[in-house]
């Protein structure tokens, strides 16, 4: 049997990078899909994508930062398929700046994606799962939300957040069966570290050599990270952060 078969999965961010690998995943294994993304031609071309493979899945246009529209997301959900097994809390965005740099406007931007974005999501969803007495949400942090780093305070402060939001959710739903983990990816081959890379001046293989293992994480890396979360396999996991960072933080 697939190792998702008969869940009903919501990825957020899930038009492009980690996200899109993660929805095709995810409808290989047996789940049926909704795709969310700010950019609805985005989401729309992954499930295109998954309906030619033979899945199933919907696309619906996201602002993850506004409360209603999670609200639409939920009912169009439940509307579909009458559950929500799975949460990928993956949507996010990226910003290297210098401390004294940094606009206020920037600041609520990066936050209300990020961090709201998350405490929405679980806000909307987890209260279902409990009620199902069961549910798996996984919530993308970052190596940012383990260590500092120059030009990183706003994303770090972020990433950190989500880490112990992560925890707390873990804690409140742990005895309604509703799990609750957080992944820390360091430098995936995706926008983010072409972003990375023009903005430090140092190239893509530079920053690989960040990982002891000498190489960039692929989105693969990642989207099996979260399969092994969202599945009955980590039955017995919640509260917990997975670092895909070919070795980065061990140094």
């Amino acid at each position: 049997m697939a190792r998702l078969e008969g869940k009903v999965a919501i990825i957020t961010g899930g038009g492009t990078g980690i996200g899109k690998t993660t929805a095709i995943r995810f409808a290989k294994e047996g789940a049926k899909v909704i795709v969310t993304d700010i950019n609805l031609d985005s989401a729309s071309q992954t499930v295109v994508e998954i309906k030619e493979a033979g899945g199933e899945a919907i696309a619906i246009a996201h602002d993850v930062s506004r409360e209603e529209q999670w609200q639409q997301v939920v009912a169009a959900t439940l509307e579909q398929y009458e559950k929500v097994d799975i949460l990928f809390n993956n949507a996010g965005i990226y910003i290297i700046k210098p401390l004294a740099e940094i606009t206020v406007e920037e600041w609520n931007r990066l936050m209300a994606i990020n961090v709201t974005g998350v405490f929405l999501g679980m806000k909307h969803v987890m209260p279902l799962m409990a009620k199902q007495q069961g549910g798996s949400v996984i919530n993308a942090s970052s190596i940012a939300g383990l260590f500092g780093a120059p030009g990183h305070i706003l994303y770090g402060a972020s990433k950190g957040a989500v880490r112990i939001m992560t925890k707390d959710a873990a804690m409140e739903y742990a005895a309604h069966g509703v799990r609750v983990n957080s992944i820390h990816p360091g430098y995936i081959d995706t926008n983010m570290v072409s972003y990375a890379s023009e903005t430090t001046k140092h190239s893509k293989a530079e920053l690989a050599q960040a990982a002891p293992t000498g190489r960039l994480g692929t989105v693969e890396d990642v989207a099996n990270m979260v399969l092994f979360l969202a599945s009955d396999e980590s039955s017995h996991v919640t509260g917990a952060e997975f670092v895909i960072d070919g070795g980065a933080t061990a140094r």
